[in-house]
């Protein structure tokens, strides 16, 4: 019997997106390094491919450094690994299948950078994993009091059954990581109240927690309070994202609001002054503006718009004094002598009598 070939001369039009990827990465991934990952996994319908980090940042329209930002992100998430040459120079980029940390993708993508990789991009840390616990251990831990306890405590906080992953991500943080009990109860408190229940947002928190040398609940509780929701809103209102705020910032920010006093709608409005003024995200510039408004005892937006009244009549009242012409200058010069007024009817008599 014959065999029949099919083929087809159109390219394929399709790029597959794991659900892995849209269920465990991408929520928690800022949208320009999703837009990043994307474009990468366009690119292998082709691969392997070579271009430019110039090109594909012209490609996306964002900058170079956008780019770099977003490979390390993905890289530390391991969904990619980034190659480099001997003078330290970004050369290539491997996809790593999601949810494998050493799977990778059939095809590679190539590309050249004229930064060198310290600037932006480090080669991935090896996480910690969670698979180290042994079956053994695992049924071991479960008969631990304080285990059956916090497992309790955890599905309550969850609203669900734990399933087995969940399970083994929370015996992991008592035993790999070595997380009291209730530290980790804190922390899958913590995780819910910020309205997130997914297993690997808290396994995130926990190996920050852990890099940071937190061992205690009092010590989750500060390291949070540096962190507060005021301060992630005013790093936005410069147009800050994808960080934390550093000290001096922090420093800045609770002059701001505990100092000085002042609401959060009164500080965006500076923030977005600073920007609109310098074209960039200035906390000195924000603290003058702030500075200036305490010492005229601004307290609501209503205030600010007085000051600006009043500034706009001041300034058009200078304008208009500016404005008007001088009185022009004569050339006599007697002019400048007081000019002397006579009676000629008393000094005709005067003559007459003499």
């Amino acid at each position: 019997m014959a065999m029949i070939t099919l083929h087809t001369t159109s390219q394929p039009e399709v790029t597959i997106l794991s659900n892995t990827f849209i269920d465990n990465y991408m929520p928690e991934a800022n949208g320009e390094f999703v837009k990043v990952y994307i474009y990468l996994l366009r690119a292998l319908s082709s691969a392997p491919v070579s271009f430019s980090l110039e090109q594909m940042a012209d490609r996306l329209l964002c900058t170079e450094r956008d780019i770099l930002r977003a490979l390390k992100y993905w890289a530390k998430q391991q969904l990619l690994s980034l190659d480099f040459t001997d003078s330290n120079k970004l050369c290539g980029i491997s996809l790593l299948t999601p949810g494998s940390s050493s799977a990778a993708v059939p095809h590679e993508i190539a590309g050249t950078s004229d930064l060198s990789a310290s600037q932006d991009v480090e080669t991935p840390s090896s996480p910690l994993r969670t698979d180290a616990l042994t079956p053994d251990r695992v049924r071991e831990l479960k008969q631990n009091e304080d285990i059956i306890q916090l497992l309790y405590v955890s599905e309550q906080y969850l609203g669900k059954t734990l399933s087995p992953t969940e399970i083994q991500k929370i015996l992991f943080f008592y035993d790999g990581l070595e997380m009291p009990a209730d530290l980790i109860e804190y922390l899958i408190e913590y995780c819910v109240g910020h309205n997130h229940k997914s297993i690997r947002y808290i396994e995130k928190v926990a190996l920050a927690w852990t890099e940071e040398g937190i061992t205690s609940v009092e010590e989750a509780k500060q390291s949070g309070s540096r962190y507060s929701k005021e301060y992630f809103s005013i790093l936005k209102a410069l147009g800050i994202t994808n960080r934390n705020p550093v000290d001096t910032e922090i420093t800045l920010m609770d002059t701001w609001l505990k100092t000085y006093g002042f609401s959060m709608e009164i500080i965006q409005e500076a923030c977005n002054r600073t920007v609109l003024q310098t074209g960039q995200a200035s906390f000195q510039y924000t603290d003058k503006i702030l500075e200036g408004w305490k010492k005229k005892e601004v307290r609501t937006l209503d205030d600010v718009r007085a000051l600006d009244s009043e500034h706009q009549k001041r300034k058009q009242a200078r304008k208009q004094s500016a404005s008007k012409p001088a009185p022009a200058a004569s050339s006599n010069r007697f002019n400048n002598f007081q000019q002397r007024e006579y009676n000629f009817d008393e000094y005709e008599k005067h003559l007459l009598n003499q």
